[in-house]
């Protein structure tokens, strides 16, 4: 089975800039997207062969999950069912006979950490969700988690240390979820292998290689030695992230 996240940046700009090609080239079996900025039925993207499952935000033109996928899951459910945390479109949870495909658009803890506390708040809330998805069955864990987990996930770990994104609290939330029983997929197979999925706008910043490592397929352990292959589809441009890849024996 192979799999495909990517955060879009605004599904409908993207689709400017090649998206339905780049969709059709990657052939994946199930196509995730993060911050789709849009309400259902905007984009006007139906490809053949897959079913859509889509998430908004209330906030319209802010954040926005979605799937399109080749086999019909068992079951689809938005959010994670606390009402504080269901308004921004972020979880897109599909059920399969054999495992959960949770599809995340983690929030910013924004400039000035301001939203860091809420943050913090959220990834309890998630790594709960996800616990329990994994005590009935693995789970796949993919999207923009907006957080470079080590050093090696970004190119200016000094300078950026504290900044969203890269502070100690995020990083540490990543480290709890992974001692709770999940592996990072490209790093199962690729332990020091330095490759980024985002990059700012600013500064030439993709152009210079300056970017971070903050999209992932994250799965439950007792599953990681399924895993074929995990790339990171850094030659894929249309939005300020790239497309991460998961191939897994399923």
């Amino acid at each position: 089975m192979k799999l495909i996240s990517w955060n879009v940046n605004g599904l409908r700009a993207c689709l400017t800039h090649g998206f339905a090609e780049s969709f059709a080239a990657l052939d994946a079996d199930i196509f995730s997207v993060q911050e789709t900025k849009m309400q259902p039925g905007q984009a006007g993207f139906a490809p053949d062969g897959y079913t859509e499952y889509t998430y908004s935000a209330e906030k319209k033109g802010y954040s926005g999950t979605a799937c399109w996928c080749r086999e019909q899951p068992l079951t689809v459910t938005a959010g994670i069912g606390i009402e504080q945390h269901d308004h921004e479109g972020r979880v897109l949870t599909l059920e399969y006979p054999g495992f959960w495909l949770v599809n995340c658009y983690t929030p910013n803890s924004q400039d000035g950490l301001k939203r860091l506390d809420y943050r913090m708040e959220w990834e309890d809330a998630f790594r709960a969700y996800l616990l329990a998805l994994d005590a009935k069955k693995p789970v796949i864990l993919c999207g923009d988690l907006n957080v470079a987990h080590r050093e090696i996930d970004i190119k200016n770990d000094k300078t950026n240390h504290m900044s969203a994104g890269f502070t100690d609290q995020e990083r540490g939330k990543m480290t709890e979820l992974l001692d709770a029983g999940f592996a990072d997929s490209f790093r199962v197979l690729h332990p020091d292998e330095v490759k980024y999925s985002w990059w700012s706008y600013r500064f030439h910043a993709r152009e210079k290689n300056a970017g971070w490592r903050i999209d992932y397929f994250i799965v439950s352990r007792r599953i990681a030695d399924k895993i074929r292959a995990a790339e990171i589809h850094n030659e894929i441009f249309g939005s300020d992230h790239c497309p991460v890849e998961l191939d897994i024996d399923l």
